[in-house]
């Protein structure tokens, strides 16, 4: 049996939508307040372009941020990047013990228990990804990284 290719699972665009949004809003805000502060104290207008850059500077930035995976999956093992509270950033399959499904805080997760007791959680939700879809690769994968076979 040939080895599976790497499985990269990127945001949900909903996700994404939101965390821009916010970014939008607290970019309006910043400056508006450069723009009160220059024509209070009759600033220069060359002030504005300070905030003008860090704004520019967030959105970019956020675009490079959200084109990047957030699990990839591959033959070895696993790694997860840009969840918070996520426990273990990668792991070889052949040190996970198990994969369960549970609810953390009402969300869906698939949580990785290693076998020196440390686990890995990933909150389903914030995928681009039907669940079960997920839950089934992230078996597979363990499965076969771990040298057993299907019956």
């Amino acid at each position: 049996m040939p080895a599976p290719t790497p499985a990269d699972y990127r945001f949900a665009p909903a996700l994404t939508a939101r965390l821009l949004g916010l970014t939008l809003v607290a970019s309006a805000v910043v400056v508006l307040v450069a723009t009160v502060a220059v024509a209070y104290w009759d600033l220069h207008t060359v002030v504005l372009l300070v905030p003008a850059l860090l704004v520019l500077a967030v959105l970019v930035s956020m675009m490079a941020w959200s084109n990047g995976y957030v699990v990839r999956l591959t033959e070895d093992g696993y790694q997860v990047r840009r969840i918070r509270g996520a426990g273990v950033p990668a792991a070889h399959w052949k040190d996970v013990e198990d994969a369960v499904t549970t609810h953390v805080h009402g969300s869906p997760c698939v949580v990785l228990r290693l076998r020196d007791g440390r686990t890995t959680t990933i909150p389903v939700e914030t995928l681009n990804v039907d669940r079960e879809a997920f839950a089934r690769e992230l078996q597979e994968r363990l499965t076969h990284g771990q040298g057993h076979r299907r019956l």
